[in-house]
């Protein structure tokens, strides 16, 4: 299952963007408003959403500049969210969100609109930098 979200700018340079991204702590500043829980533990971070499990994501892959992937800590459900990013001009740059996973397809389809959901509020929050 694959979910792309909305390519927005963002204005912030992709150096910018990219430092902004690979320090976990500013994803709780993406983080919907219902976010329960929070917290970063060196390459990782955990956050809960209210009536939902707790995630860890992990940081996988780092390109600088143009991409920073986050995965999944556990192997029962595997899964990337990648960000991939493009400059514009000194002062603002494009970004994309990318989730994949392998979900069984009846995963996959009591799970796709609750991410497609948390995939456009993480959007729509990185559209405000």
């Amino acid at each position: 299952m694959n979910i792309d979200g909305n390519s927005i700018t963002v204005k912030k340079s992709q150096e910018d963007l990219y430092n902004f991204l690979i320090q976990l702590e500013n994803f709780k500043v993406l983080m919907p408003e219902n976010t329960e829980k929070f917290e970063v533990d060196g390459e990782s971070f955990i956050f809960g959403l209210k009536g939902m499990p707790e995630i860890r994501l992990v940081m996988k892959e780092k390109t600088e500049f143009s991409n920073v992937t986050l995965g999944a800590a556990s192997s029962k459900l595997p899964f990337t969210l990648a960000a991939n990013i493009e400059a514009v001009s000194d002062s603002e740059s494009k970004v994309q969100l990318k989730f994949e996973s392998s979900f069984n397809p009846m995963m996959a389809m009591m799970v796709k609109k609750p991410l497609t959901n948390f995939i456009n509020t993480l959007t729509e929050n990185l559209e405000k930098l």
